[in-house]
């Protein structure tokens, strides 16, 4: 298992934490209605501290509904149960997520195109809870880029996403950024299973922390049969 640094020095000479090394391993069942209407469950488990600690696991529901071609719609909730093993109180802090999307994509040659804008809102459902005041609210802007390469199943997939928090009294400007590279890889009648990489870092925060995350998602889809 590949091992990072869970410490850094700053400038005062204390030690604070500064990168970690996560996975996060998700199965998901999408079930598409129509050619408008598609449905997605996800269940997913996230490890941190190196990948040796239960970091989160979530289960998530999804709707997407295309307007046209190339413009889309979606609508997400998410149920967070985050593992809070620091400080006195600890235990599981239970959140309730809800996002929006809106997204558009085109083909150019053997590249295909995707933009997202998202709004996030997420609520406490806990009792208590280490992260308060932390922003809640988040517009999101991700785009990805992936090449279909001829006679090749393993065609590569790349993509950025900021995040911009709706709490000027928390953060000034963006709070982090996403670099994610992976690929899929379909297997006929059984599924598609998706491998990445992703860099996730922190910004405008006193000690910035960097993650490094692997992630494995298997994902099965269904069809309405007429």
């Amino acid at each position: 298992m590949m091992s990072l640094p869970m410490f850094g020095m700053a400038q005062s000479g204390d030690y604070v934490e500064v990168q970690d090394f996560e996975s996060w391993t998700s199965l998901a069942l999408k079930y598409k209605l129509d050619k408008k209407w598609t449905f997605g469950l996800q269940e997913q488990i996230r490890l941190d501290n190196n990948s040796s600690e239960i970091k989160s696991f979530l289960t998530q529901f999804t709707t997407d509904y295309k307007l046209s071609k190339k413009f889309e719609v979606g609508l997400g909730l998410r149920l967070i149960n985050k593992n809070d093993n620091k400080g006195n109180k600890q235990g599981y802090e239970h959140y309730f997520r809800y996002h929006f999307d809106a997204s558009y994509k085109h083909k150019l040659d053997r590249f295909s195109f995707k933009y997202r804008v998202r709004y996030q809102d997420r609520s406490e459902l806990s009792v208590h809870s280490s992260n308060e005041g932390d922003p809640e609210k988040y517009v999101r802007f991700k785009a990805t880029a992936d090449y279909n390469i001829k006679n090749w199943k393993l065609d590569p997939e790349i993509s950025g996403e900021i995040f911009n928090p709706l709490d000027g009294e928390t953060y000034d400007g963006l709070s982090g950024y996403r670099l994610t590279v992976g690929t899929n890889y379909k297997i006929k009648k059984l599924g598609k299973i998706g491998v990445s990489y992703r860099l996730e870092k922190e910004l405008n925060t006193t000690h910035p922390k960097t993650t490094n995350i692997l992630r494995l998602k298997y994902t099965y889809t269904l069809k309405n049969k007429k």
